[in-house]
């Protein structure tokens, strides 16, 4: 069972959810207000929080803002916003996951279950050996013991990706990430270098997609499940 904060205003929608989170196992509490949220995060962190974009006296972007200066447990952003700006503004912000409304409560309690197997595999990933290995100066990398030859700007992003495992990158969330100094890398050049370092990646350990595309928001890896 898992402790879920459930941050939403529409009261039929909340219901929905929280019987379908409750159903599933979990032990929720529905706050309706951004400040109260807010408050109860930074106070006592669930274990993950599933947060509405629209909430009273603290919108969710702003509550996502605060919070991730404190904790980084899961947080599912829900909007009623469909542009891919607003959906890059989540994930920027450091959302796990993004819900366009309308959604059924089914696929959200889906995206909860997954997120929070994808956070307990980041965690055991950091207590265990990773799967990749990573030499000194060298653009040498091993995965799962196979070596790889990358180039700079390949290492730079593997790095970066591997660092937080299932977390959704957004392109300009990884041009920070990997080229935080390059003047010279944008959107465009990291789609062929993601391009490149799969195949490379695809070549030592075939049975397994390292990097998760996201159709129109951008790059996730993928830890081999246990």
């Amino acid at each position: 069972m898992s402790r879920i904060l459930l941050a939403e205003k529409g009261r039929e929608m909340a219901a929905a959810l929280l019987e379908g989170l409750q159903r599933a196992g979990h032990d929720v509490e529905h706050i309706a207000d951004g400040a109260a949220a807010l408050d109860r995060i930074l106070r006592s962190p669930p274990a993950l929080t599933v947060l509405d974009t629209a909430l009273p006296r603290i919108g969710g972007l702003r509550v996502l803002e605060q919070v991730r200066s404190h904790s980084d447990h899961p947080i599912i952003v829900l909007t009623a916003r469909t542009r891919e700006a607003d959906r890059l503004r989540g994930l920027d912000l450091g959302a796990d996951d993004y819900v366009c409304k309308p959604f059924s409560s089914r696929e959200v309690v889906a995206r909860v279950n997954t997120v929070l197997r994808r956070h307990a595999q980041r965690q055991c990933a950091a207590m265990a050996s990773p799967s990749v290995a990573f030499g000194g100066s060298s653009h040498s990398v091993r995965i799962e013991g196979r070596l790889l030859a990358l180039t700079g700007r390949e290492l730079n992003l593997l790095q970066a990706l591997s660092r937080e495992p299932g977390r959704v990158f957004s392109r300009s969330a990884l041009l920070e990430a990997a080229f935080p100094d390059a003047l010279d890398v944008n959107e465009r050049a990291v789609d062929g270098h993601i391009k490149n370092l799969r195949r490379k990646l695809a070549a030592a350990s075939p049975s397994h997609d390292w990097i998760r595309s996201i159709y129109g928001v951008g790059f996730a890896f993928e830890e081999r499940p246990a």
